[in-house]
């Protein structure tokens, strides 16, 4: 992380004091992007600063259409409809490609394995992460320029969510994939909807609670004015969010335009983890007072969840991306002390 603000640092200064198209430059990269955020959110607003910093950086050279609460394809879709060229780049996140290749699971949300957001990223940068997820996304004709993770989510529910117990037959919404193995084996209820489909679904009773994103995202997504439950910190779940590119896309762009593309990221991947610490912690204070019930799960029901988690790995790597990916994760997270060796 430091090498990485080390060069946004530099490569700011470079651009600060080089004319545009000095030394050749002045090819024009045009980007159509697509997140499931909308712009009122935490998330949303990082992403509008990634776009407007690589449009400065690039001294104009870089130009974005953003779209923001999947208005272009769903968001599942988002990954293909870049693939395909409908869109240039995808900022939604591997995990909703599982239905492709389980691979993306472990490129998207390990879930159970690393506890912080610069834990994660320092497998993708400095744990051979990087390598081992482009040779899974360059499969599908896509890039991975970068991770943003943002932290431990929280669930939103109708329903008291204060352990384990809890669980049983509760009807919620998670993204695709092992999400739903885990939870099945807890008692859960698991529905896979569309991250733009939860507040409709929450207010009309389809689902008891929501797997959407963090506290401080589920606050600007107006899910607490439903919700009067809801669990802080959070465990279950860590996504990465990615930016991720056509590779044609991507390939033709020039050398100085995918680096600033690609410093840009690990600088929003900084604030991302910077702000939603603070800003989880004010919205429980916020909910507190509003009279949400927010309850920290206890270290024994914690430990429950990370033993089914763990043990649902090896189950989801049915292909030899996702093993290969697997192993590289335990590899990293043994280092790191979180998972016992053998």
């Amino acid at each position: 992380m430091k090498k990485l603000l080390g060069t946004l640092c530099a490569l700011a200064l470079t651009t600060a004091a080089v004319p545009a198209f000095a030394d050749g430059h002045g090819e024009k990269t045009m980007l159509r992007i697509q997140t499931h955020y909308a712009p009122e959110t935490t998330s949303g607003k990082l992403l509008t600063e990634y776009v407007d910093n690589i449009q400065k950086m690039s001294n104009g050279e870089i130009e974005v259409e953003m779209f923001y609460s999947s208005s272009v394809v769903k968001s599942v879709e988002t990954f293909d409809a870049a693939a395909t060229g409908i869109l240039d780049c995808d900022a939604t996140g591997g995990a909703y490609q599982t239905g492709k290749n389980p691979a993306f699971q472990f490129v998207g949300d390990i879930m159970g394995g690393y506890a912080t957001p610069v834990q994660q990223l320092s497998w993708l940068y400095y744990g051979g992460g990087r390598e081992a997820a482009n040779e899974l996304y360059n499969k599908y004709d896509m890039q991975l320029v970068g991770w943003i993770v943002y932290g431990q989510e929280s669930f939103a529910s109708t329903a008291p969510i204060a352990g384990i117990d809890d669980l049983k037959d509760w009807k919620f919404r998670s993204p695709p994939g092992m999400e739903t193995k885990i939870f099945e084996k807890l008692g859960a209820k698991p529905i896979v909807m569309d991250f733009t489909e939860i507040f409709t679904a929450l207010e009309t009773g389809i689902i008891d609670g929501a797997d959407a994103s963090g506290l401080a995202n589920n606050v600007g997504l107006g899910l607490y004015d439903i919700a009067g439950y809801a669990n802080f910190p959070g465990f279950h779940s860590m996504p990465s969010d990615h930016i991720a590119c056509n590779k044609e896309v991507w390939d033709a762009m020039p050398d100085h335009h995918r680096l600033i593309m690609e410093v840009a990221i690990g600088d929003i991947a900084l604030k991302s983890a910077l702000s939603f610490e603070k800003q989880n912690a004010e919205a429980a204070a916020m909910l507190t007072e509003k009279g949400i019930q927010i309850d920290a799960w206890s270290a024994e029901d914690l430990a429950e969840f990370r033993d089914a988690a763990q043990s649902t790995w090896g189950e989801f790597a049915t292909t030899p991306e996702a093993k290969a990916l697997v192993e590289s994760h335990i590899a990293y997270l043994t280092q790191l002390g979180l998972v016992k060796g053998e």
